[in-house]
């Protein structure tokens, strides 16, 4: 009799892929209550920016009430702390600023804040977060996603910390996911040397490379899966709609240079969102929860807590639509046991069925 929960409870083992998107990772915590709710639980999450910021709670040992907690209590405003530079009158000292250290926010408050967070866990490098495989995409129960933009390369930490000439184990958790969000122009980057190679590496929001690395955890295709991954995917309620008409209008837009900042950032991550969803197959979006962020901003930290609630409760309805029709099983014999699919390939089958249809 005692082997039944435990085998009801592996088949309820997911991994967790979370993308970035700033504050509209607001929705991200709402898609997770949904899943734990359905009984499921993460054996390893993985993210990039705000995604990294989710994946780092859940992987901690934070539950879906404490994730909650944590955004509807969060003063996102604290995190604009500005450097030194900006002390200075008008406009010049929020240039000085840009041109000085490329960035308007030193992300000192964020630093500080998910450290407490994770400290509470009793999280502080990833070795707290070691698992017992020897597989490096299981080694650890949390990975981040950096890019690297003095070497042109995309990071996964922890298992990447040697190029940066780092221990993986000894890596701080807190400063991995405080180099995943620092978006550009907005945050300043992350800058270590590696003491072997002389090396600085500039370290940005990883979304410039990958914001989503649904395939972190993926096997051989013809080896099944023990557990579904199941990423969670920030959408727009209509993805034709152009980006010029997700900016601000110019009466709710900050004015002046601050006001440039944030339409700058918010243009860059929205093309960052985009390049992945270009190269999504079939099997990716399978097992995708696709959140409409109804509007709201990448940087838009003043945000009304309606609109959260909004947010959040978007998440908590595309995971419950999701799960309403998820067949694990189903999905392993269709995309996981050496099927071969391609959306491209399905796009040319049925232009050749369309010119060859009698009008």
């Amino acid at each position: 009799m005692a082997a039944e929960p435990v085998a009801a409870a592996k088949k309820l083992t997911c991994d967790l892929v979370c993308e970035g998107g700033g504050v509209k990772g607001i929705g991200l915590a709402g898609a997770f209550e949904t899943l734990e709710q359905a009984g499921y639980t993460p054996g390893h999450s993985a993210g990039t920016s705000a995604g990294a910021i989710t994946a780092a709670l859940i992987a901690a040992g934070y539950s879906a009430a404490d994730l909650k907690d944590v955004v509807f209590n969060m003063d996102f405003t604290q995190f604009e702390d500005e450097t030194w530079q900006d002390k200075f009158p008008g406009t010049f000292g929020k240039g000085l600023s840009i041109a000085m250290v490329t960035g308007v926010y030193r992300g000192d408050a964020f630093l500080e804040w998910i450290r407490a967070k994770l400290a509470a866990k009793s999280v502080h490098v990833f070795g707290d977060l070691r698992t017992d495989s020897d597989d490096p995409r299981y080694a650890y129960k949390l990975q981040v996603i950096v890019s690297d933009v003095s070497a042109r390369q995309l990071l996964v930490l922890p298992r990447d910390a040697p190029v940066l000439g780092l221990d993986p184990d000894k890596l701080e958790v807190a400063l991995a996911v405080r180099m995943s969000m620092s978006i550009p122009i907005f945050f300043e980057p992350i800058r270590i040397e590696n003491e072997k190679t002389n090396h600085v590496h500039v370290l940005v929001d990883g979304g410039m490379l990958s914001n989503f690395p649904v395939w972190l955890f993926d096997t051989d295709p013809n080896d099944p899966p023990e557990c579904p991954t199941f990423g969670l995917l920030l959408v727009e309620p209509d993805p034709k709609t152009p980006i010029t008409a997700r900016i601000p209008a110019p009466e709710h837009s900050p004015k002046g240079l601050h006001g440039l900042v944030q339409l700058l950032s918010g243009c860059l991550h929205t093309m960052m969102e985009a390049h992945d969803r270009l190269y999504v197959e079939k099997a990716q979006f399978a097992r995708t929860i696709g959140i409409p962020t109804l509007g709201v901003g990448t940087t838009e930290f003043g945000i009304a807590p309606e609109r959260k609630q909004a947010l959040y409760d978007s998440g908590r309805e595309a995971a419950a639509k999701f799960l309403s029709t998820w067949d694990f099983d189903a999905y392993v014999a269709e995309f996981r046991s050496g099927k071969e699919h391609s959306r491209r390939g399905d796009i040319a089958a049925e232009l050749k069925a369309a010119a060859t249809t009698p009008a």
